[in-house]
């Protein structure tokens, strides 16, 4: 009796491997490769004629799309689109889709969309050194310089035990190192931005001439951004998205350093209070892509934006459940992901425990991440996540060639 098997292929690497290990030929492969790969895409906001257009043309390539009943009678205003088909398939809908000159912004979003799905390595470029991301996960390692963060703050607010923390970090094997002198945690006040910089600043001078890890400075404001650079730092982590200060955008230009661009909803002093989205993911990758535009705008090198999607930072247990279940849909945006799990609310609302016992599950998390598509893992315990990494990166690489 023959053997069947249901086979997991994520990308045209896996694919031509099995077709391969079929003995398909070079032509084959090249015919075929798009064939196995299947994807499920929705279009929001379209007009009811162009969804029932997309239909039609879905059907007569063999794939299919799921179109709101009141669009069929463009009885609605506009709806939502599911297409579903092969790669091939949707390839082929955008040579389609060029004929009608009124569908070329469409056209255009759905030929950026493949290519970023398609693009599986990026680089980066520190002042240091280059990464290349999308085989080791990087690990970035959290050195808060505040009395009030939510799960070492005060612990290292004295520049020494900052320094010293710091040089462990990357003896522990922290990639990168995030300072940061204003606490994000839930109901957190914004400081001043001399006594940011008063906070940040000697440290990230001392710790620079002590690691060659790349140092990255956790700061919403342009003014300490820069102080930062000039001190020493080469990444710029923007948890504001560039909301709060959008000239930090032209820091990250004119210093050519990688720009991280986080969710969030609010500020930290008030994204809790009122946790409520109509569509997760649209309204993450929308505001996203604002941030994306922005920084691209003021001159930020598109292959230097790392996109962040907030965990924790307005969002309730099920939102952050949601965002580490379907995190490979930031993929769309074309940029590498950085998450941060690290000792979070949602994790202790799990597992019932304080910020202090919360490792196993932070672990979990990471994990998790990287088999769904994350690029960098921000952690504050970086021996046993750097482990934890190794495992992840092991699984997610088996049968790559890589």
């Amino acid at each position: 009796m023959s053997l069947i098997r249901c086979l997991h292929i994520a990308n045209s690497r896996e694919a031509i491997h099995h077709m391969e290990k079929v003995g398909v030929d070079t032509t084959g492969l090249r015919l075929m490769q798009g064939k196995m790969l299947h994807l499920n895409l929705k279009v929001e906001g379209v007009d009811p004629k162009t969804a029932n257009l997309i239909k039609q043309e879905m059907l007569s390539l063999g794939g299919d799309a799921a179109v709101d009943g009141r669009g069929l009678d463009c009885s609605a205003p506009l709806t939502d689109t599911l297409l579903m088909g092969t790669q091939k398939q949707v390839e082929r809908l955008v040579t389609k889709l060029e004929q009608y000159p009124h569908l070329q912004s469409l056209d255009q979003s759905l030929k950026e969309t493949l290519t970023h799905l398609s693009k599986r390595h990026y680089v980066i470029h520190c002042r240091s050194r280059a990464y290349t991301l999308g085989k080791q996960t990087l690990l970035m390692g959290i050195l808060n310089v505040t009395p009030d963060s939510f799960s070492d703050g005060g612990l290292y607010f004295d520049k020494e035990r900052a320094v010293d923390h710091g040089v462990r970090m990357a003896e522990e094997g922290a990639d990168m190192i995030d300072v940061g002198g204003e606490s994000t945690r839930p109901g957190a006040k914004p400081v001043g931005e001399e006594e940011e910089l008063s906070r940040v600043i000697p440290v990230i001078e001392a710790l620079s001439k002590k690691v060659k890890v790349p140092i990255s400075i956790d700061t919403s404001h342009a003014g300490v951004a820069q102080k930062a650079v000039e001190a020493g730092a080469e990444i710029i982590n923007d948890i504001s998205g560039l909301y709060v200060d959008p000239h930090l955008a032209e820091v990250a230009a004119r210093e050519h350093t990688p720009l991280v661009l986080m969710h969030i909803r609010g500020t930290p002093e008030t994204m809790q209070k009122d946790v409520h989205y109509d569509s997760l993911f649209s309204e993450i990758l929308h505001s996203l892509r604002e941030s994306v535009h922005r920084a691209e705008s003021c001159g930020v090198e598109p292959n230097q934006i790392i996109v962040d999607p907030g965990i924790g930072f307005g969002k309730n247990l099920e939102h952050n459940l949601l965002i580490l279940k379907n995190l490979s849909e930031l993929r769309v945006l074309g940029k590498p992901i950085l998450l941060g799990t690290s000792r979070k609310t949602f994790i202790g609302k799990i597992l019932n425990t304080d910020v202090n016992e919360r490792l196993e599950g932070t672990l979990s998390t990471i994990a998790i991440a990287v088999l769904h598509g994350a690029h960098i893992i921000r952690c504050h315990d970086v021996l046993p996540a750097k482990r934890a990494l190794a495992v992840a990166d092991a699984i997610k690489l088996a049968g790559s060639g890589e």
